[in-house]
């Protein structure tokens, strides 16, 4: 599994959120390997996009997004969900792509552990904040550098441009006309299809 190298997050963030389609996120838990194709992604930037975390300057809780490319931004919502984010582009800048959904590929049977052992396979990750419990990231995992050996991205080949699928992001209230979210055509782990724009 070869990582990806720290250079690799530096990507402005819509290259980042396509090119992070079909890559393998990966983490080592209890003893045992937790791994997922990355299907679907979108991409926040704090400038010309209100419902970015950053758009209004730095925070206590929105901090990690100004820190080098390739760290994780964790943060809690609706006071009961984790979602985590891969921070972009140089440091200083607030950019990052949301991970909305992953593929499970290995260690499913922890994953429906974690998630519930009736919940299908195609369910188990199919949404940023499933994902999150199917990989047991939290709050602590905030700021984690993905060169670490517990958790990271491996790569995988690229995906072709004519099967990257370009729409609009879901579960905003602002911002909601920008074309940043993508996700693999036909892919059955995707959480939700909606009209394509491109």
């Amino acid at each position: 599994m070869l990582k990806l190298a720290e250079s690799f997050y530096k990507q402005d963030t819509i290259s980042l959120a396509k090119n992070l389609l079909g890559k393998i996120f990966i983490r080592k838990l209890d003893g045992q390997i937790l791994a997922g194709k990355i299907v679907e992604t979108e991409a926040y930037h704090q400038q010309g996009d209100p419902s970015c975390h950053a758009h209004n300057g730095k925070t206590r809780r929105n901090a990690v997004m100004f820190e080098p490319p390739g760290h994780l931004y964790v943060y809690f919502t609706y006071g009961m969900h984790y979602c985590m984010n891969i921070v972009a582009e140089p440091e200083g800048i607030a950019a990052a792509v949301l991970i909305r959904s992953l593929e499970p590929l290995e260690g499913i049977e922890m994953m429906q552990k974690l998630r519930g052992n009736k919940i299908e396979c195609k369910n188990l990750c199919n949404g940023p904040a499933k994902l999150c419990q199917a990989f047991d990231i939290t709050k602590q995992q905030n700021g984690y550098f993905l060169e670490g050996k517990d958790i990271f991205i491996s790569d995988a080949p690229s995906i072709a441009e004519q099967d990257i699928v370009i729409t609009t992001r879901i579960g905003i209230s602002q911002g909601k006309e920008l074309p940043w979210r993508f996700y693999i055509k036909n892919n059955m782990y995707v959480s939700k299809t909606i009209p394509v724009l491109c």
